[in-house]
């Protein structure tokens, strides 16, 4: 498994790294640290001087990092760039063809309470690889479970079979989460269709299925955050092009700048 951690050296970034050490294999994974400098300016000696700077101090505090956590015994490496965060680790993680990239959902600029930042929600949208975005709040030693939210649409089996392997790979319970915005026969024989499926293809996998009966997506999938904390939230972001994002906004995206759990992004 290899892990891309964003790191802008706050406390977040941090937990964010703390997660991923978490989630790392020992024996198979890696986690490379990535530092994006944004520089502006609008003469370009000054931007020159100032970006040399930070990088070299970036560097420092890369090395440093790696070398407080290298005991966990995960390989560590980094990389420092200038460029926009969002294109830039979406880009690294497909050069190195990351399984998973880990982020906090504030930086060290902070946005308070439980919104997300711009850099991380546009990465959400931009990268090849599924997103995990921890909130400052969680604390990977209460994580239980991986709670997958599925729409029972076609795109979602490959993200079931990751889901799978994923929470055997890190210890953690599986649980399925359908939110119902009709009733009647149809939404029954699809949850029953969804039970059977995971007998069949899974058997002997303990997987339980909680279904909410709700106006609309986010209003389930909050109610169900309420009653369950001790949880990784998944859910599925097909990628859109800029206009549908405004108009439409993925479920996805929209819990992405209200969740008080681990959320990880399915791409």
């Amino acid at each position: 498994m290899k892990i891309i951690v964003p790191l802008d050296f706050s406390e977040n970034s941090i937990k964010a790294l703390e997660f991923a050490i978490a989630l790392a294999d020992k024996k198979h994974g890696s986690i490379t640290l990535i530092h994006v400098v944004e520089v502006i300016y609008d003469f370009a000696s000054q931007a020159a001087l100032a970006l040399d700077a930070l990088l070299t101090e970036a560097e420092k505090l890369m090395k440093k990092t790696i070398a407080t956590y290298e005991a966990n015994g995960i390989p560590m490496d980094f990389v420092v760039v200038e460029g926009t965060p969002s294109v830039s680790i979406a880009r690294l993680a497909e050069e190195r063809e990351a399984t998973l990239i880990v982020m906090s959902t504030q930086g060290a600029s902070g946005i308070k309470k439980t919104l997300m930042g711009t850099h991380t929600v546009n990465l959400i949208r931009e990268a090849n690889c599924p997103v995990l975005v921890v909130p400052s709040e969680a604390k990977v030693s209460e994580i239980r479970k991986v709670t997958l939210a599925l729409e029972f649409a076609n795109h979602e089996e490959g993200f079931i079979d990751w889901m799978v392997d994923m929470s055997k790979r890190w210890s953690l319970g599986l649980e399925i989460l359908h939110v119902q915005t009709n009733q009647g026969f149809k939404e029954e024989l699809s949850i029953f269709g969804m039970e059977g499926y995971l007998a069949k293809k899974y058997p002997g996998l303990p997987v339980k299925i909680h279904t909410f009966y709700a106006e609309n997506a986010n209003e389930g999938i909050e109610r169900y955050m309420e009653e369950h904390e001790d949880m990784i939230l998944v859910m599925c972001h097909e990628h859109r092009d800029l206009w549908d994002q405004i108009i439409k906004k993925s479920h996805s995206i929209k819990m992405a700048y209200h969740t008080r759990v681990p959320l990880l992004i399915l791409v």
